[in-house]
């Protein structure tokens, strides 16, 4: 969006990520001068690998791509409506994945650090800002994510009064496609299922007997683990990034019905045997040279993972490019602490993005982060920018970091003095307020039953949301940038 600046002072954004790099470039499409604060190169972390803007240190998947019937999808498709320049990245460098949108992950770095460096209305400055930021910076967006340098973490939980909550992400292992046995591994999606760039045999596929599957959860309860500091031991896991060995304990079937669930394919290879469980890896780069382990995510020491992941069949012989990991993740108590602009109630010039508010994934992340770039340069304009509605994925997403969560304790539970029940959340169709009217028959005029409602629901739900967004946009937005 572009427009008549009202003020040449800039906002100042921190940290180069898929938040901070969102809403920079949200900001200078508004014809606001941005500047960038990237402390990699010179202060690296214990996830990242290159100086690279939006680097993606996990998986390479956007997620699900089905705007119709998934949440993750109907935000892939609201910001795509809003000019996202990490969806047009995204989508330039994508690799195949049956229904998801997985990226080339060098490509797609390489693409936003491109856009943001030739952006006319980008400064972009390398170095960490240790606490917080001058007082004559009036309009500050803090995107450092779940790897916020420790002086910056410290200055944050100083000025707010608050213990900063944590939790550890986990990274998947990455192998060389052609070290993958491919006599006894095959290509397929799940169901034959095919997604943007993809054939519907986007995924290997490595089948295990039971024999094999037992053996392969007693090696992972065994082996040998990262040892965690003191000050980290009681840190909880997200749930949705689990570690693969977390997992395995929490009983003998939940990998078959989690990562390595062997529904929806069949091996050519010997189609009269159905696996007991799969383990499925993703192209990781445009070549195809790279695969990741899917939901592989560990905290195993590196001996253990190459010792214990070799057992599996098709990967006996397997080189890796990139062993697993674990880091340490730090978000705010958003609903106490941050307003329904995501300012700081303390100090109202910082505004926070992404997952340091407590949202989780790579596109959570960077919505809140384009959000938060709109809201900084309305300000920087002298413009009121209302609330996208709460019928949108992107409106219901930020509704339940700055107030939807629900404080609860369970009966009985005692809770220590400041402790709090938010943690971070994934985009899904639970946030979103429900229809007016659910849809209950067919357009042939049956009446729907049983998953068909389901599925219809889910379609009538993100149907509402694009038109609501349409509607905000003409509203709030003079130009809608192409997406």
């Amino acid at each position: 969006m572009t427009g008549t600046l009202s003020s040449s002072e800039p906002v100042h954004i921190i940290g180069g990520g898929l938040a901070g790099s969102e809403a920079a470039w949200q900001v200078a499409q508004a014809g606001v001068p941005a500047i960038l604060h990237e402390m990699r190169p010179d202060q690296m972390t214990e996830a990242h690998r290159t100086d690279s803007l939006a680097e993606l240190v996990c998986s390479n998947s956007f997620r699900s791509d089905d705007a119709a019937n998934n949440a993750v999808g109907l935000l892939h498709a609201e910001m795509r409506r809003l000019g996202s320049l990490i969806m047009r990245s995204a989508d330039a460098n994508q690799v195949p994945a049956g229904g998801a949108l997985a990226v080339d992950r060098d490509g797609f770095s390489a693409a936003v650090t491109k856009a943001l460096h030739d952006h006319p209305l980008i400064d972009i400055r390398r170095g960490e800002i240790a606490g917080l930021p001058p007082a004559d910076w009036r309009n500050v967006i803090v995107a450092t994510g779940p790897l916020t340098s420790a002086a910056l973490a410290d200055a944050i939980r100083a000025r707010t009064d608050e213990d900063a909550l944590a939790f550890f992400d986990a990274i998947a292992p990455i192998v060389h496609t052609d070290s993958i046995d491919m006599s006894v591994a095959w290509f397929q999606s799940r169901y034959d299922k095919t997604g943007p760039g993809g054939t519907g045999a986007d995924y290997i596929n490595c089948p295990m007997t039971k024999e094999q599957y037992d053996s392969f959860v007693d090696a992972l309860l065994a082996g040998e683990k990262t040892d965690f500091k003191d000050w980290e031991s009681n840190t909880p896991y997200f749930d949705g990034c689990l570690p693969i060995e977390v997992m395995a304990a929490r009983g003998r079937e939940t990998l078959r019905y989690g990562p390595m669930k062997p529904v929806g394919l069949t091996n050519p290879n010997d189609p009269s045997v159905k696996p007991y469980a799969v383990v499925q890896l993703r192209q990781d780069n445009r070549l195809g040279t790279l695969y990741n382990m899917v939901g592989f995510q560990t905290k195993l020491k590196y001996g253990p993972q190459q010792q214990i992941f070799r057992t599996i069949p098709g990967l006996e012989r397997c080189e890796f490019a990139r062993l697993g990991g674990l880091h340490r993740n730090t978000f705010l108590n958003s609903p106490k602490l941050l307003d329904n602009q995501l300012r700081l109630r303390a100090e109202t010039r910082l505004r926070f993005a992404g997952q340091m508010t407590g949202c989780e994934g790579y596109v959570e992340s960077a919505s809140i982060g384009l959000i938060a770039g709109l809201y900084a340069a309305a300000d920087a304009r002298a413009e009121r920018l209302s609330p996208p509605p709460p019928t949108t994925a992107l409106g219901a997403l930020l509704g339940h970091i700055t107030g939807g969560h629900i404080e609860t304790i369970e009966p009985g539970a005692t809770r220590a003095p400041g402790a709090r029940s938010f943690q971070p959340m994934n985009i899904n169709f639970g946030l979103f307020p429900p229809l007016a009217a659910p849809p209950s028959k067919k357009p042939d005029g049956t009446r729907l039953r049983g998953n068909e409602k389901t599925v219809a629901k889910k379609q009538a739900i993100s149907a509402r949301a694009l038109s609501d967004l349409e509607r905000w946009i003409a509203d709030n937005l003079r130009v809608r940038a192409a997406a």
